[in-house]
Order: C-alpha cells, then sequence, then structure tokens
C-alpha cells in the first residue's frame, strides 16, 4: 500500500516542484509559490479527510454483544503469573537470598 501511494505521490510533487519554479521564475514572487503550496496542502488535506470519512463508513458494524464476549474470552484465556497458586503441585518455591555459596577458589 505504501507502494502504491509513494508511486501516485512522485508525478504530483514533480508537478508541483515545475509549477513551483514556474511562479519564482516568471512571477519573481515567494507569495504566489506560498499561495500555491498553501492551496495544495489544503486540497491534500481535504482529500485525506474524505477518505478517512469514507473508510470509515464502509467499516462493518460489530454487535456490542461480540465485542463483550470476544473481551470475556480472551480475559479468560490470559493467565498471568501472580495469580496463580505458588503451593501448587509441582511447584518449587522461591529461595530467599542468603548467603553466597562457597566456590572453590
Amino acid at each position: 500500500m505504501a507502494g502504491r501511494t509513494a508511486r501516485l505521490l512522485r508525478p504530483a510533487a514533480l508537478l508541483l516542484l515545475l509549477l513551483i519554479e514556474v511562479l519564482l521564475v516568471d512571477g519573481g514572487s515567494i507569495s504566489a509559490a506560498l499561495a500555491l503550496a498553501a492551496t495544495a496542502t489544503a486540497a491534500v488535506g481535504s482529500a485525506l479527510l474524505v477518505c478517512a470519512v469514507i473508510s470509515a463508513r464502509c467499516a462493518p458494524v460489530v454487535p456490542r454483544t461480540r465485542v463483550r464476549t470476544a473481551l470475556r474470552d480472551r480475559e479468560q484465556r490470559t493467565a498471568f503469573l501472580p495469580q496463580r497458586d505458588p503451593d501448587a503441585r509441582g511447584r518449587t518455591r522461591p529461595r530467599a537470598p542468603g548467603r553466597p555459596l562457597l566456590t572453590a577458589p
């Protein structure tokens, strides 16, 4: 998706650079170039806003009960270690810190 967007933006960026160059060379005015840049920025921003609204409306509506069920199922699958029984069969008790063991010199 990003590669496709980059391919679409390259010609637009090239055209914008050429237009800015023509405006600066012919008009000699930086304010015209700034006006063109502001207009282009506003156009791109409004196009992105329209795309966001369209994609938000196309998203499928998920019933609330399905969301609740998914959250509850995820919660039941999650097993946090502090909530487990440390005295259960097969679990070793953690050792308390003590004196260091004597090692061979």
